[in-house]
């Protein structure tokens, strides 16, 4: 493994670790706990109301193995710190599996996200939310924006290394060196894996008829040094109303992979704010 991917993977690692010691000691956290620590980090504040600036609340939607904590421990303060109402949820349970997330399937895991934006939406008294999310969580919204009404609700959708034309279950299997002790889940009904690999029926039903639906701006951030979902490329959508991003043409310099360009990449957050606020977007570069 080279040195840099070694350290990316060390850190992500700890970041991950970090986050589960804030949900309780055995990592086995309670929904009250979890949103309790967000809250005293600025997100998942349901008395937080949109300013004129920022007039639609974030939902952040996390990745296969993931959890509404851990995903996001540095993209949601700094969009908090922009100003935005930001909130996060847990989806894709599986029964007995605590704190790993996103291994249901995936159409279930879609009425979950379109329970989550009613709620955030009657807390905020906001029209619309725009979605961020990581790998499966940048995916996974497009089949509730297609086929659950989301158009409606939802002003855009970015997407942070997300598996648009799905990957292998060799590119997905090769997560877990990032979630210690998740090993054990392969030996555990997972659906959301099976509807993840390319020519799935879930992502040829996704996929059918268009990558995008009319009144929904697009962005997927990617990285050519993924190696979950590869070629790359395929994270990207095709339609009105979309950007494709590749942090390397930013910052020829940027090293990240597929998951720190979720959790910690400065560029790949700064594309966000940018996709969220286009009307006051700035140039990303290796100092943004």
């Amino acid at each position: 493994m080279l040195p840099w991917r070694r350290a990316l993977r060390a850190l992500a690692a700890a970041l991950l670790m970090t986050g589960a010691l804030t949900l309780t000691p055995a990592a086995t956290a309670s929904a009250a706990p979890a949103a309790a620590t967000a809250s005293s980090s600025g997100w998942n504040d349901y008395g937080c109301k949109p300013s004129a600036a920022h007039p639609r609340p974030v939902v952040l939607v996390h990745g296969t193995f993931g959890n509404s904590i851990d995903n996001w421990l540095v993209l949601a303060p700094y969009l908090v710190r922009r100003g935005y109402c930001v909130y996060s949820l847990d989806y894709g349970q599986l029964p007995g599996v605590p704190f790993f997330n996103g291994l249901g399937p995936i159409d279930k895991s879609a009425e979950q996200l379109d329970g989550f934006v009613d709620k955030v939406l009657a807390s905020t008294g906001a029209e619309k939310a725009d979605l961020v999310g990581h790998s499966q969580g940048g995916m996974m919204p497009r089949y509730y924006l297609k086929f659950l009404g989301g158009a409606q609700k939802v002003n855009a959708l970015v997407g942070l290394a997300p598996d648009n034309h799905g990957t292998t279950l060799l590119g997905l299997t090769g997560l877990l060196p990032y979630f210690p002790g998740i090993e054990d889940l392969l030996t555990t009904k997972t659906p959301s894996l099976a509807d993840q690999v390319a020519g799935s029926p879930f992502l040829t039903k996704l996929n059918e008829g268009g990558d995008t639906v009319p009144g929904v701006r697009y962005t997927v951030i990617a990285t050519k040094y993924d190696e979950v979902v590869t070629p790359y490329r395929t994270q990207f959508l095709n339609g009105p109303g979309v950007r494709n991003v590749t942090v390397q043409d930013l910052c020829p310099v940027d090293l990240s992979e597929h998951v720190a360009i979720g959790i910690l990449d400065r560029v790949a957050h700064h594309e966000v704010a940018n996709a969220l606020d286009p009307a006051h977007a700035t140039p990303s570069t290796c100092f943004s």
